[in-house]
């Protein structure tokens, strides 16, 4: 059993849909289960340090952690932004997969968030705007090479048609 998402099973492949670009999240998602692993060894080592009738509580406490900092990397492992030539959907969920889907008509405005950190690390967020007022593809976090990918987009939609040529 694989733990990355089977991005395949949910393209419309009688209707000529292709991925265009699969967006995994950059490394800068993971610097959180890392820190939370890295608490939780500090734990352990301390407590070998302490009393022996209560060294219990700081082990319970690094088991819990490295718990949660497995469970916060796997879910940024299933994390997955496809754009097709036809939508962008999203793929994610640790024991439940949900996918949020937009079709490229829909697209109105995407805006491309690059904090001071993002652009030193090579990653921003996407933010969409739509007709709908809440949708389940509203940000998309830890996009490695942003700038690119909104490009992809960009260019996707005015392939498709779906924006007409600006003559100036």
């Amino acid at each position: 059993m694989s733990l990355a998402p089977q991005i395949g099973q949910h393209l419309l492949r009688d209707e000529g849909e292709v991925i265009v670009d699969e967006v995994r999240r950059h490394w800068a998602a993971y610097v959180r289960p890392v820190l939370e692993f890295l608490l939780g060894l500090a734990l352990l080592v301390g407590a070998a340090f302490i009393r022996t009738d209560v060294a219990w509580l700081p082990i319970l406490l690094a088991l819990a952690a490295w718990a949660h900092a497995l469970w916060l990397a796997v879910g940024e492992y299933r994390d997955r932004f496809v754009i097709t030539n036809m939508r962008v959907f999203r793929v994610y969920g640790v024991l439940t997969t949900r996918l949020a889907t937009m079709p490229l008509t829909r697209i109105l405005d995407i805006t491309v968030e690059k904090p001071l950190h993002g652009r030193v690390l090579g990653f921003g967020h996407f933010v969409f705007e739509s007709a709908a007022q809440k949708q389940g593809l509203r940000e998309i976090r830890y996009v490695g090479r942003a700038n690119e990918r909104d490009l992809a987009i960009q260019r996707v939609v005015q392939q498709a048609g779906l924006r007409g040529r600006r003559f100036l």
